[in-house]
């Protein structure tokens, strides 16, 4: 855990012989704080407890106007798409008045699917309608400025063959430069959302709002050969966001904060709940899809709990191997209020993979704010290894590195 007084001291909490002991991370100034501060846990913790509509449904057949549908329906009305039906996007989530929900979920019946809190596989899209991304534009979902109050279920969400993917759902531009613009109260609720197999996709959810929920749900196929992939990122959303129980597959960070300065002043990505998920990269990847940097990454972000989650399968290919990286990042050199602070890294598991877990606490080429009150315990480091030529791994062979923005240790 990180803590001190002034821009420059920190001190890692470590558990030693069934306690904890206090460890300056650099040389201490002559009045500093003689013990660790906890990190604050997330302020709130999105409830998406489903909401029973109570207004009507809205059936839209294959061949039908999704569009049409989203524009007509009010909130407490459910949208179904027909299961099994192919429709093209991109269709944009209106910003309406009023604070119901707007289910869009498929038209099989509920049985079809697992019960809610168990992840969707894709051995279940045969009873999901499709949406497929807009071959020229490259997304098949986003939100209207504001847009609000729509949950997803059971739909499945995927590239178009032979064309380029930006982001498939669009929770934000990312150009945004007030809170009052950005979409909130959005669920995506045990849906599949892929690129294709042997073809490059860019990201599966750009998640930049407020409020806004991913749901044991199943996203694969991000990968390209040269630039970041990511199953979700934020960078330009205020939070609070939740993303719990689901299968997340990129070649580039499978998840991450940050990567980009926000279009809104002083916005640092809050109030982040990530448990429960299974963070996968392909073996059958190495060698094919050169883009690979790591498993999960903050750049900025505040008030994080990652807890009970499976990090597996990384290695050196773009970065050195990380599963795990907590680097503050100004990374534009406009967002000089970057930081990283009050993150709870507990009772995950990080396996297969080059290196384990490496922490930057102040960006090196800009300026930043310094990281503090980060908490580590309670995880499972298995199999970091550098591995011999021709094994998943490949790095540095170490499970830790900590650095302040100059050194490196």
């Amino acid at each position: 855990m990180f803590s001190g007084i002034g821009s420059r001291v920190h001190r890692l909490l470590v558990p030693l012989l069934g306690g904890l002991v206090s460890l300056p991370l650099l040389p201490m100034p002559l009045v500093a704080r003689s013990e660790a501060l906890s990190p604050e846990l997330p302020r709130v913790f999105l409830d998406t407890t489903l909401v029973a509509p109570s207004g009507q449904i809205i059936a839209v057949p294959a061949g039908g106007d999704v569009q049409a549908a989203l524009n007509a329906a009010q909130p407490g009305d459910v949208i179904t798409l027909q299961a099994g039906a192919t429709f093209t996007g991109p269709f944009t989530l209106p910003n309406k008045t009023g604070t119901g929900w707007i289910i869009v979920r498929t038209s099989a019946p509920d049985s079809s699917l697992p019960a809610p809190g168990t992840r969707v596989t894709p051995s279940y899209a045969a009873v999901m309608p499709k949406i497929v991304a807009d071959a020229s534009l490259g997304f098949a979902i986003q939100a209207a400025s504001g847009a609000h109050h729509f949950r997803f279920i059971g739909i499945e969400v995927m590239s178009a063959a032979g064309a380029p993917t930006f982001d498939l759902v669009r929770l934000g531009s990312g150009s945004e430069t007030s809170t009052s613009a950005l979409p909130h109260d959005i669920i995506v609720d045990r849906c599949y959302i892929h690129g294709l197999a042997g073809q490059a996709a860019k990201r599966g959810i750009a998640l930049n709002g407020s409020r806004l929920a991913v749901i044991d749900s199943y996203l694969s196929e991000f990968k390209d050969q040269a630039q970041d992939t990511q199953a979700i990122l934020g960078w330009n959303g205020s939070g609070p966001f939740k993303i719990v129980n689901n299968y997340l597959e990129a070649t580039g960070e499978n998840v991450m904060f940050g990567g980009a300065d926000p279009s809104i002043v002083n916005l640092v990505p809050a109030d982040i709940e990530i448990r429960g998920n299974h963070f996968f990269k392909p073996t059958a990847w190495r060698g094919v899809w050169a883009a690979v940097k790591n498993l999960f990454e903050l750049k900025n972000a505040r008030r994080v709990l990652i807890e009970g989650n499976i990090f597996e399968n990384n290695w050196l290919a773009a970065q050195a191997g990380w599963a795990v990286q907590f680097t503050v990042r100004n990374q534009d050199g406009t967002a000089p209020w970057s930081t990283i602070e009050d993150v709870t890294f507990q009772k995950n598991i990080v396996r297969h993979s080059g290196s384990g877990l490496n922490i930057l606490a102040a960006d090196d080429p800009n300026p930043s704010q310094t990281m503090k009150r980060v908490l580590i315990r309670d995880n499972l480091f298995d199999d970091i290894n550098a591995g011999r030529p021709g094994e998943v791994t490949g790095g540095s062979f170490r499970s830790w590195a900590m650095r302040e923005g100059r050194p490196t240790w």
